[in-house]
């Protein structure tokens, strides 16, 4: 009996209703709904708990999962991946966000959820980055993985900062600029993307590097190959700190002449795809949507 774990915001209505019509469609086949425990009393309040659902602490039910299914846009996607990743437990995406890159079904189209009982999908690997802050001796200080991308800028306020980079060892450059983005595959049609850097299938085994509103005609977006070991290092003597953004959920303060390593993860997101719909086509569909 498959067990499916219902990842949402069920603080929300429009989730917690759109959870339970997945969850009674999940419901017309064997299988067993892991659920967060804090998420319990929304859902007695709601009447809407079933015998087949299983409460839960957060990391029991990503433990137990045989499948994730989160509802919402990208950044809910973002956040299953890095707990999912560990196990390798594959995640399906049901939009409920504007965009929704990573999503493979919007909420018209529960009829294919009967698909997961019998193995009719695929698994599409997207590549991760680990991401690790050194101190001013090359110590690590902390680390964590990214499905996105990695952020150095100033914060809220705009200013520019001064980095350098440097790739296997050898400086590549050094960028006067509001921040740099290094992004995966997945990640360059983000945060990337609105700064002008490439857009790259996510098959590609590479890592884009984007300045963010540089002071220079030739700061340009890098492609390096994803088995590069980059490294950004502060220069910048006019503000106090940095800041390092991971997925733009994670943020670290990034001091003078401290260093943030990036390298290929070894841990992967496994997406569930039930549709035969190639990269790019399905760029063009998503971007078509957002004019609307």
């Amino acid at each position: 009996m498959l067990k499916i774990a219902l990842i949402t915001n069920f603080n929300i209505s429009e989730k917690a209703n759109a959870a339970m019509k997945v969850a009674d469609r999940l419901l017309k086949n064997p299988c067993e709904i892991l659920i967060a425990a804090f998420n319990r009393e929304k859902i007695l309040r709601m009447h809407a708990s079933r015998d087949a659902f299983r409460y839960l602490p957060i990391e029991a039910v990503y433990a137990e999962a045989d499948i994730l299914i989160v509802l919402g846009g990208d950044g809910s996607i973002l956040e299953a991946a890095r707990r999912a990743a560990q196990r390798g437990t594959p995640i399906l995406g049901i939009n409920l966000g504007r965009l929704g890159y990573m999503a493979e079904l919007e909420l018209q189209e529960l009829n294919r959820l009967d698909a997961l009982f019998t193995n009719e999908y695929t698994i599409e690997e997207r590549a991760m980055l680990r991401v690790e802050l050194l101190g001013t001796g090359g110590e690590m200080r902390s680390f964590c993985h990214a499905l996105n991308d990695a952020v150095i800028s100033n914060g809220s306020m705009p200013h520019m900062i001064d980095l350098e980079l440097f790739e296997s060892g050898e400086s590549v450059t050094t960028y006067r600029a509001d921040g740099l983005i290094v992004a995966t595959p997945t990640g360059s049609t983000a945060y990337s993307m609105s700064a002008g850097g490439a857009i790259l299938d996510p098959r590609a085994n590479c890592v884009c590097v984007t300045p963010i509103c540089p002071h220079s005609f030739v700061a340009r977006p890098l492609i390096f190959p994803d088995n590069s070991a980059l490294e950004i290092r502060n220069i910048c003597v006019r503000e106090k700190r940095l800041y390092l953004t991971v997925d733009g959920r994670m943020n670290f303060e990034f001091y003078h002449n401290q260093t943030v390593r990036i390298t290929k993860s070894p841990m992967k997101t496994n997406l569930i795809r039930f549709k035969k719909c190639g990269f790019f086509r399905k760029l063009r569909q998503k971007m078509n949507d957002s004019r609307a």
